[in-house]
């Protein structure tokens, strides 16, 4: 398999930018295809050893179904969500799934057809009304689905399933059953906030959403409080800290996620943008929400810092070259600078890629498919929080940080910023980085040393890699034909070093059915310790995470 920095090819007389040149992609249509849930728990079959320190919930989340009536979804993204559990108590595991009984997937079911439109589906109008009503309910604005498909998160010690409308639902993390509906414009002025808020070690979770005004479009942080004042909270106490005003003020910039540090919240601006009158006039055009989505090569990618304790906007202006960033490793302050650690590329078409004819395809079409999607590589950006009048133009500000990184003055408030690579060259032949996750725990907002992540020669992750930032080695498990999940670390009891814990991936195959098992690897050696065989199929999925139970 041959992986090339960057190629120009044509097709057609349409010139087609290929960032790689891979040949003979394996077809992967089974790891996105619908399945049944196993709302029981069923046991699994261990092979090797699951330590018996591990006692909790791995909660997953995901698309399981791809296909209403004879209708179907266009996007990965789309697909009605399915929550899973891999119950793990005394070194054995149980394992059981649900759909996620969403308005959208009651609505569709009654239906049978798809009757909420999402990312990349947009919905018909009802083939039962007459015309005219056709007619009107084309100009109608459309419903924002609560098909929260993406992540479990935690607020106030409760368990949500979250997309990244303004609807999410509580779930109970030992049932799999969803208790209650809760929608974010109940509490706060936001359109719906992302899928990865950060929680702080005293429960307090921040998380931002857009608002929409005649002034334009607005970023907003959002802070919720650590505990509940009754059994019954779920956001009560939410209070927007500050608003950023969009720089386009109707093209405001998609983001999936931010980071934070100690003492800020660190909201990237970056040149993929939502056109929103696009998306808004869909129902009227019959387009979706993603074409309404495009990358502007030209635009630059601002980092915001916001104070956590006042919420005042810093008036520095940190500027990069563009890059799209779904998702972030880590962030920390030192010495004065601000340490942003995150997974980028230098372009942002591959979203709009992620269409699920795509990932059924095979042959060339496949391999073409891939060799259109830049890479995506871990990287560090260092942000100087002191300057003054007397901070000097034109040189690198950062001097107390061992980096490559630099940061340039060339405004009154304004410092371009260019990254270091948080890879050695042989990264290059996993394809790329992205899923990072972290000891959060104990190291989030904190220098670290270790991050982990999935290796993407395809178009899924199709390695595990860990990764030594003291000297850029990394560690890797890896099987042809295995495609394992986001990997999820679970310290060891009395841990004392960073690494000493577990680290968990659900790895499924398209070449044999019902094969799907949870890989456990033991985190410093990334060696593996054993697996729980699923006698089920279940598709490739987004997030999951850990309720430890003592």
């Amino acid at each position: 398999m041959t992986i090339c920095r960057q190629l120009k090819k044509s097709k057609s007389s349409k010139n087609i930018r290929h960032f790689t040149d891979v040949h003979g992609l394996p077809c992967i249509e089974k790891l996105v295809r619908s399945v049944e849930e196993t709302p029981e728990p069923i046991s699994t079959n261990i092979t090797g050893t699951i330590p018996r320190w591990i006692s909790g919930n791995f909660l997953r989340n995901g698309p399981g179904k791809f296909e209403i009536g004879n209708q179907m979804f266009n996007h990965w993204f789309d697909g009605m969500a399915l929550m899973h559990q891999f119950k793990i108590s005394n070194g054995q595991v149980t394992y059981k799934s649900r759909f996620l009984s969403s308005d959208s997937y009651k609505s569709n079911k009654e239906h049978n057809r798809i009757a909420v439109s999402e990312f990349g589906t947009v919905t018909m109008p009802d083939p039962c009304k007459n015309f005219f009503q056709r007619f009107v309910s084309r100009f109608e604005l459309p419903k924002p689905t609560d098909n929260a498909n993406v992540s479990f998160v935690t607020y106030k010690g409760d368990y949500y399933v979250s997309t990244e409308t303004n609807v999410m639902h509580k779930v109970d993390p030992e049932t799999l059953e969803a208790t209650q509906r809760v929608d974010w414009t109940k509490f706060v002025a936001v359109n719906g906030a992302t899928a990865h808020p950060h929680t702080e070690n005293d429960g307090t979770t921040y998380n931002m959403g857009n608002s929409y005004s005649s002034k334009g479009a607005y970023y907003n942080i959002i802070r919720v409080p650590p505990t509940k004042k009754t059994d019954g909270d779920t956001l009560e106490g939410a209070a927007v800290l500050c608003s950023i005003p969009s720089v386009d003020k109707s093209k405001p910039s998609y983001y999936h996620s931010f980071a934070m540090s100690e003492n800020f919240v660190v909201f990237i601006e970056q040149p993929i943008k939502m056109d929103l009158l696009k998306i808004v006039t869909g129902k009227l055009t019959g387009k979706s929400i993603s074409d309404g989505f495009f990358w502007d090569p030209k635009g630059s990618t601002t980092f915001h810092l916001v104070n956590k304790h006042t919420g005042t906007v810093s008036p520095i202006k940190y500027i990069a070259q563009p890059i799209l960033t779904l998702h972030q490793i880590n962030a920390y302050e030192e010495n004065g600078f601000l340490i942003i650690d995150m997974c980028a590329s230098d372009d942002g078409q591959a979203i709009n890629n992620y269409n699920v004819q795509n990932l059924r395809k095979s042959g060339e079409a496949l391999d073409e498919v891939y060799n259109t999607m830049c890479r995506v590589f871990p990287r560090r950006f260092v942000l100087p929080l002191n300057m003054d009048q007397h901070t000097p133009y034109k040189q690198n500000l950062i001097d107390q940080i061992r980096t490559t990184a630099t940061s340039v003055r060339v405004g009154k408030n304004k410092v371009f910023c260019t990254h270091e690579d948080l890879h050695g060259e042989d990264l290059h032949q996993y394809g790329g980085l992205e899923f990072p996750q972290i000891n959060y725990g104990k190291y989030n907002t904190r220098p670290y040393r270790y991050f982990y992540g999935c290796g993407f020669r395809h178009l899924v992750g199709d390695s595990l890699i860990k990764m030594d930032l003291h000297d850029k080695q990394m560690k890797v498990w890896q099987h042809p034909g295995l495609y394992p999940s986001e990997p999820v670390f679970v310290p060891s009891p009395d841990a004392t070093q960073e690494d000493d814990g577990v680290v968990m991936s659900v790895v499924i195959t398209p070449n044999e059915d019902k094969s799907t098992f949870l890989l456990v690897l033991d985190a410093m050696t990334f060696e593996e310790l054993g697996r729980a065989e699923v006698p089920v199929n279940i598709p490739y999925g987004f997030h999951g995470t850990f309720n430890a139970q003592v």
